[in-house]
């Protein structure tokens, strides 16, 4: 049943699009009451998809939320419209509006998970790219371009707009369930050439001395499901955060896997590009250190002494 799913979604995706406006009108009150129906509708939907207990269920669930969701998106100006409801459903945004991207998981058995996803660009009339999940035929999966006919399938939990000399980029935060014993993160690259989202670009620099310089058009982090690993853009230290893995006999039978040691790596923003930290020094002091001695401003020191002499 999941091979049929794939040609649904790009039929009904596949939407003629109409050139993006500078000003985009409110919704009308018609509009949002229509969108706050569909929404009821695909807020069941999405719940089934992720949480129904019975395969079936779960791939009719996803055959009707796709179709669902295009009529919903069709109505003008639905990109106005932020489907709050919509729990088991990501949408992300960048800081310029200029998109959103829909993305969802389907389970389909213990080693097998495939996603779902639509780029909705910010135009009065519906202009949308449908993502067709095609992971597993990706071999260099840190160094391949891809289409959205051919993306690598993930539920995005962040998004960052960047921008380089070619223009603007946005990083796609990503989660893959990939199989029983291993789960993958993902950094993926969204950038536009002429008009079309294309996956991958070449913005992680890695140099070491004697060594060339190592670029990579996404990050990608395979881990033991019983591990939990960072991979994420932390704001405070204006640094793309991840933990630093190591490899080890796994607990459950799954042999060797990859599990965070406590340390950290990153990458730091410069100049559009992201550069490679090897070693990331994290610890942080509540309060400043103190002057002088904790016991010399005591009555007493640990002897019984007075002044602490």
């Amino acid at each position: 049943m999941v091979k049929f799913i794939f040609p649904i979604l790009l039929l009904l995706l596949s939407t003629a699009g109409y050139a993006q406006k500078k000003q985009v009108a409110a919704l009308s009150a018609d509009a949002q009451q229509e969108l706050k129906i569909w929404e009821d509708t695909l807020a069941v939907l999405g719940y089934a998809v992720v949480n129904d207990s019975l395969p079936d269920y779960r791939f009719a669930a996803c055959h009707k939320l796709i179709p669902t969701l295009v009529k919903a998106l069709k109505i003008e100006n639905s990109f106005q419209y932020p489907f709050e409801r919509l729990r088991s459903i990501s949408i992300q945004y960048p800081q310029d509006s200029s998109f959103r991207i829909f993305t969802w998981q389907l389970y389909v058995d213990k080693d097998e998970y495939r996603y779902y996803g639509a780029i909705q660009m910010n135009s009065p009339e519906l202009k949308l790219f449908p993502l067709s999940d095609r992971a597993a035929t990706v071999s260099n999966i840190e160094q391949e371009v891809l289409t959205p006919e051919r993306w690598f399938g993930s539920v995005y939990y962040n998004l960052k707009e960047c921008k380089n000399a070619q223009g603007k980029y946005y990083l796609l935060f990503g989660f893959n369930g990939y199989s029983f014993f291993h789960k993958r993160k993902v950094v993926d690259v969204l950038h536009f050439k002429d008009g079309k989202p294309l996956f991958g670009a070449p913005v992680f620099l890695k140099e070491e001395k004697g060594y060339p310089t190592q670029s990579k058009k996404r990050l990608l982090l395979e881990y033991s499901v019983a591990a939990s690993v960072r991979l994420n853009y932390d704001p405070a230290l204006e640094l793309l955060v991840f933990d630093h893995l190591i490899a080890m006999e796994g607990q459950y039978g799954e042999g060797m896997t990859m599990v965070p040691d406590g340390s950290y790596e990153a990458y730091k923003y410069e100049k559009g590009l992201w550069k490679y930290i090897p070693k990331l020094h994290t610890e942080i002091m509540d309060e400043a250190p103190r002057p002088q001695p904790i016991l010399d401003q005591r009555e007493k020191n640990i002897f019984g002494k007075s002044g602490g002499k």
